[in-house]
């Protein structure tokens, strides 16, 4: 009796480790994997310790911006020399956008950090779209993914592909990586890593770099 017991239960566990390959399995077949998994990172967005620290540099900013004549500043010039093109085909350049306030992401579908983060940059792009100009950059090798993924989502991001090489300033050596520039064209933020942007400490920063 107890060897047919621990016969049967060795049959449920392969029917259980069975059914849970074939879950992965379909999951990475279909790339929904990285979904998931993104999915399950947002709890540790929820946190807050991923955000930067954005309130030591307005900190920063504002000793910079008060200090005397004459004293250094550590203000970086953002590399405008980007060359981006859009979902339509259209290329632009990120000098076009010199003058305002940028929220530049760089992000790729098969980035499960990037799919975590990307609902609190559409929220965002919702409150603060015509404040702030967003540059959200996938660097998937075929653009039609990036483009799918977004219409799949009901994102309507503005979504672009890079057309030129990226400048040394924004080769960076993970995803997602943010870039915020101030209207002065300085680089203002750099963050590597997900973090949540749709919360009001962030939005008063972007606002300060106006």
């Amino acid at each position: 009796m107890k060897k047919d017991n621990n016969n049967k239960n060795a049959k449920n566990s392969w029917i259980q480790y069975a059914i849970f390959a074939a879950i992965a399995i379909t999951l990475y077949a279909t790339g929904l994997h990285t979904e998931v998994i993104g999915f399950a990172q947002r709890g540790l967005l929820a946190t807050g310790l991923m955000n930067p620290d954005v309130k030591d540099i307005t900190e920063v900013r504002h000793s910079e911006n008060t200090s005397e004549a004459g004293d250094s500043t550590t203000a970086t010039e953002a590399d405008f020399s980007l060359k981006l093109m859009d979902r339509d085909g259209k290329v632009t350049s990120l000098a076009d956008l010199k003058g305002k306030v940028i929220f530049m992401n760089f992000w790729a579908t098969w980035c499960p950090p990037c799919i975590a983060e990307m609902p609190s940059i559409d929220k965002l792009h919702e409150e603060m779209g015509d404040e702030v100009a967003f540059v959200i950059l996938s660097l998937d090798q075929n653009f039609e993914l990036a483009k799918a993924f977004d219409k799949r989502k009901g994102y309507n991001l503005p979504i672009y592909a890079p057309a030129s090489n990226l400048p040394p300033m924004y080769q960076s050596s993970a995803i997602p990586t943010t870039y915020v520039i101030d209207a002065a064209g300085n680089l203002a933020l750099t963050h590597k890593g997900m973090a949540d942007y749709s919360n009001s400490e962030f939005k008063d920063f972007l606002r300060s770099l106006k």
